[in-house]
């Protein structure tokens, strides 16, 4: 009879441990705070949605806004994408520069193409 307490003694041991461990796994596939190239972080995404409402507001702000309604911004990883059609060469120059002033120093990917 003393086999059948230190067996079940081991089992509880084990699952015990199995349950701590998938506790654990759990708990940090939950928190996932780490992020990659494809991928942002809760911090970086908020970061990103106010940078591109920052330079939407100011393009829109902008007297020449109606030449700008085309015009589509969206940030990821603090890159700033400019995207969409304008009429004229110096409006896609107007463009870059006001999506850099209100970019707070963030990298301008202006893919802004001119109707031709």
């Amino acid at each position: 009879m003393s086999t059948v307490p230190s067996d079940r003694s081991q089992i509880r041991n084990a699952a015990r441990l199995t349950i701590c461990l998938g506790a654990l796994l759990f708990i940090a596939g939950g928190t996932g705070c780490a992020s990659n190239r494809y991928t942002q972080t809760t911090g970086e995404r908020s970061e990103d949605h106010a940078t591109s409402a920052r330079v939407s507001t100011a393009l829109a702000q902008d007297p020449q806004h109606v030449y700008f309604e085309g015009v589509k911004v969206e940030a990821f990883k603090e890159v700033v994408q400019l995207s969409g059609f304008v009429n004229t060469r110096e409006l896609k120059s107007r463009a870059g520069d006001i999506a850099s002033a209100a970019s707070g120093g963030r990298e301008i990917r202006d893919n802004i193409t001119v109707k031709q």
